[in-house]
C-alpha cells in the first residue's frame, strides 16, 4: 500500500479507501468498569481492545478502567460495519444492554437494527 494513499479512519488501521471493503470487519461492544457501553468497529478486534486498553484507542475510553469485550460480531464489510456502529449508537442503554444480554447473530442483529 502506498502511504500517500493510507489514511487514519478512527479503527487504529491505516489503509487506503479502496481497500477498505476488502478486508474483514467486525462490530464489537465493550463495557467499562463505570458500566458504560462503547461501541466501534474494527479489522482487528484484539488489536484494538489491546488499543483501547492501554490508552491509545478511542478517547472515550481513556482512563475508563477495566474493559470488558461483551459483544462481537463479523460483519460483511466496511459500509455494514459503520452503519451498524452508527445504529447502535442510538440505541438507549436498555436496548444496548438487551443486544449484548441476547448475543443475536448477523441476521438477527441486522433485523433488529433495521427496525
Amino acid at each position: 500500500m502506498h502511504a500517500d494513499l493510507a489514511t487514519e479512519n478512527g479503527t487504529g488501521v491505516k489503509q487506503s479507501d479502496s481497500l477498505a471493503e476488502n478486508r474483514d470487519w467486525h462490530l464489537y461492544i465493550l463495557r467499562t468498569a463505570d458500566n458504560r457501553l462503547y461501541t466501534g468497529i474494527t479489522t482487528c478486534i484484539e488489536r484494538r481492545f489491546k488499543q483501547h486498553q492501554s490508552g491509545s484507542g478511542a478517547k472515550a475510553l481513556r482512563n475508563a478502567g477495566e474493559l470488558i469485550l461483551v459483544y462481537q460480531i463479523k460483519t460483511a464489510g466496511h459500509s455494514e460495519a459503520l452503519k451498524m456502529e452508527y445504529r447502535i449508537k442510538q440505541l438507549t442503554k436498555a436496548k444496548k444492554e438487551k443486544l449484548v444480554k441476547d448475543q443475536p447473530s448477523i441476521e438477527q442483529l441486522t433485523m433488529l437494527l433495521n427496525h
